[in-house]
């Protein structure tokens, strides 16, 4: 394949249809969630929450492209610990459709294999790769661009990530430089540089111009131009998926097969491995609400507030006490005379911090994964 994108030559081959069946939806769901610590645990993390609306997040994920391709070109990437746990919350999921990793990688090999699945399936299939965790709204506005960046995967060889035009100056997000527009009936741009989480003052600078937009990790290509890109730029990894073809029967691929090539597999993510080396990258603005929700603080701004902006949707008791944020699951809880605290119950584990500390309650589940084989009580925090 030609190591150059290609770009049509006019509008009609930026409309073509494509039969259903060459669309695919992959779904990562193997993180671990740890920010949402003492709620997300190994056995129920992030993505099996129902953190914004009564639904668990994966849940609204599947929800929000069921009925834009077949049920059985939804396909989910989790660990094999939470399998039958995502089975029972998308009990119309075909068993071939649930790739179940035994160890995370990280996203560079869970996108591959996806894409190695797609291609056994329908050589020309395109994906779109969504995270399970994200809030995204509204769900039509959602489908039209998804809609739109599949027929732009579908007319060209890019690879085509959708961009979120930053509301603040966000120092929690990596950003995305846009370079040229590439068609004069689309906003497709070239990706210039990807850029990692900025310092507040480079965050404002990026806000101030209209080149910069949030990496929203959503992502829309060929899998034959994901698979080619992988072998260019991680072929050690590469090899490795493909030798796992190999044992495929009856279109799925043994575990045995999977223990023996997944812990060799270099732990990376898509975007550093693959996505900052390409010359094959687009970004297309999202014209949606997005937020990865990445902390209780982040979580709580969806839920409502009292008059001193105390967040929580359970029931509060409050004497002078404003800006914190509660999840007790039901239980009621009283707050005296403190400001700005995050205060979450699991009914076996309770956390308070600062609200400015919510990124840092991943930094408890390291020092639980510590005591892990010392023997504390602790350990089944985890």
């Amino acid at each position: 394949m030609s190591r150059k994108a290609s770009v049509p030559a006019n509008s009609v081959a930026l409309t073509r249809r494509v039969p259903r069946k060459r669309r695919f939806a992959v779904i990562m769901a193997g993180g671990v969630g740890s920010r949402f610590w003492p709620w997300s645990r190994r056995k129920s993390p992030k993505q099996m929450l129902a953190l914004t609306a009564s639904r668990p997040m994966i849940v609204e994920t599947a929800l929000r492209v069921r009925g834009m391709l077949p049920d059985e070109n939804i396909i989910v990437v989790t660990s094999r610990d939470l399998g039958p746990a995502v089975s029972k919350a998308l009990p119309w999921l075909p068993a071939r459709s649930l790739l179940c990793e035994p160890l995370g990688r990280n996203t560079a090999p869970c996108i591959g294999w996806a894409a190695n699945e797609i291609l056994s399936r329908e050589p020309g299939g395109v994906m779109a790769v969504l995270a399970a965790d994200h809030l995204i709204e509204p769900k039509e506005q959602f489908r039209r661009a998804l809609r739109e960046a599949f027929s732009l995967a579908e007319a060209s060889e890019f690879l085509i990530t959708f961009g979120i035009r930053p509301r603040g100056p966000e120092t929690g997000y990596g950003y995305i430089e846009a370079g040229k527009k590439l068609y004069p009936e689309s906003p497709l741009r070239l990706v210039k540089k990807f850029h990692e989480k900025p310092s507040l003052v480079k965050a404002k600078r990026y806000v101030k111009s209209s080149k910069y937009y949030w990496n929203s990790g959503m992502f829309v290509w060929k899998a034959a131009v994901i698979a080619d890109e992988l072998r260019r730029y991680l072929p050690e990894m590469a090899r490795g998926l493909a030798g796992l073809e190999q044992s495929r029967r009856r279109g799925r691929i043994a575990a045995a097969a999977l223990d023996g090539v997944y812990p060799g597999l270099e732990s990376v993510s898509i975007d550093y491995g693959v996505l900052e080396r390409s010359d094959r990258v687009a970004v297309i603005p999202a014209t949606f609400e997005w937020s990865d929700i990445g902390s209780w603080d982040a979580v709580a701004a969806l839920w409502e507030g009292d008059k001193l902006d105390n967040l929580s949707r359970d029931p509060l008791l409050v004497l002078d006490a404003g800006r914190n944020v509660v999840a007790s699951r039901g239980k009621p809880v009283a707050l005296l005379g403190v400001e700005d605290l995050v205060v979450v119950d699991s009914g076996d584990a309770l956390l308070v911090c600062k609200r400015d500390r919510c990124q840092d309650v991943k930094k408890i589940v390291e020092l639980l994964e510590k005591l892990e084989g010392s023997g504390s009580a602790l350990r089944k925090l985890l």
